[in-house]
């Protein structure tokens, strides 16, 4: 699975690379990669492929990969006192699979939407009474293939810098690295 193609003119403009660049480095004619940038055409997933590809290459010649140039710096949060139904209805608005629970500032555990779909007939059940095991905190320079592991067993990984948590990474984020 390829990241939306809607990230190709962000990432290509976040890179400072012109479309020409971009084109030439990919085997597409400059023409296309404004068509599918503007999204007028949507590429067979081979060219897209190679586009998402390239932009990749470029990024990993301009600065090393790490958690936090990955890391997805908005966090859902819930407490220990919420419900799995609170749960569930941030998980379907923002479509996502995992939500940490802080205690203020403390990282009590997580939960996933495998809980959330285990508990759909005791919707009321305090989140404290279900939540699984704090996932991994990983520090903000930490090496970015490392991470695949990490998520395969966790489902998701905190980011920390100066001891603050500050961004989360999943699955999904990974796939945008490729």
């Amino acid at each position: 699975m390829l990241p939306s193609l809607e990230t190709i003119k962000e990432e290509r403009k976040k890179l400072h690379i012109t479309q020409k660049k971009l084109a030439d480095m990919t085997g597409v004619s400059t023409s296309m990669i404004n068509q599918i940038e503007s999204k007028r055409c949507r590429p067979s997933y081979n060219t897209a492929k190679k586009i998402f590809e390239s932009l990749a290459k470029i990024e990993g010649h301009i600065s090393p990969r790490t958690a936090g140039n990955i890391c997805s710096t908005k966090i859902e949060k819930l407490s220990p006192t919420n419900t799995v139904s609170d749960a569930g209805k941030i998980m379907h608005r923002k479509k996502i699979d995992q939500i940490p629970i802080f205690e203020g500032v403390e990282l009590k555990g997580l939960i996933t939407i495998d809980t959330v779909n285990e508990f759909t007939e005791h919707k009321e059940v305090k989140i404290k009474n279900v939540m699984k095991p704090k996932p991994p905190i990983i520090d903000f320079e930490f090496p970015a293939n490392g991470l695949a592991q990490l998520t395969r067993i966790s489902g998701c990984i905190l980011v920390e810098k100066n001891s603050e948590i500050v961004g989360i990474i999943t699955s999904s984020d990974l796939l945008k690295m490729m």
